[in-house]
């Protein structure tokens, strides 16, 4: 595998020795990632001017690109069991644990996604909005769409086992 974990200035990338880092990503900075997490082909994080901070079990799919801000509060915080589907846009936002971040989505400044909450497929969601624990988003830019079925509920835990199962069998055989 060939991926990139960067320095950048006094801050060096903290993984969990769990985790499974895929080829092609880059990783820089004051960047945390936890226990069972996975980042996935071609993902850019870079905690260069504030830090990031990825949960356990969470999966970070292949594309995704999360960054910071330099202002106060411009951190980018991932809760535990969240996904993030492919080529996702997070950008100094607060995703909670057992959120779900559907694929081409974009998570602007401030935005904070609860947990137990679902951000459609390429959304849009803007500057400090809040998604509320069992709501789904939807749309550019994203607006209450509905509120979750239990079978939506399940299935944000059923994603990210899914992915620790996946995860598992790339690191056997790479």
């Amino acid at each position: 595998m060939s991926y990139h974990i960067l320095k950048y200035k006094d801050y060096e990338p903290k993984m969990d020795e769990s985790s499974f880092i895929a080829d092609g990503v880059r990783i820089i900075g004051n960047v945390e990632i936890g226990r069972n997490a996975s980042i996935w082909f071609n993902c850019v994080i870079r905690g260069d001017v504030g830090s990031i901070k990825i949960g356990d079990e969470t999966n970070i799919q292949d594309g995704t690109v999360i960054h910071v801000d330099r202002n106060p509060g411009g951190d980018t915080i991932i809760g535990s069991i969240v996904t993030v589907g492919h080529f996702c846009v997070l950008h100094a936002c607060t995703i909670h644990d057992k959120a779900f971040i559907g694929m081409g989505s974009v998570i602007m400044d401030h935005a904070i996604v609860e947990s137990g909450a679902m951000v459609a497929a390429g959304s849009l969601v803007t500057h400090g909005k809040v998604i509320k624990s069992g709501e789904v988003w939807a749309g550019r830019p994203a607006q209450f769409f509905k509120k979750m079925s239990d079978e939506e509920i399940k299935h944000i835990t059923q994603s990210a086992q899914n992915y620790i199962m996946l995860m598992k069998e790339y690191k056997a055989i790479c």
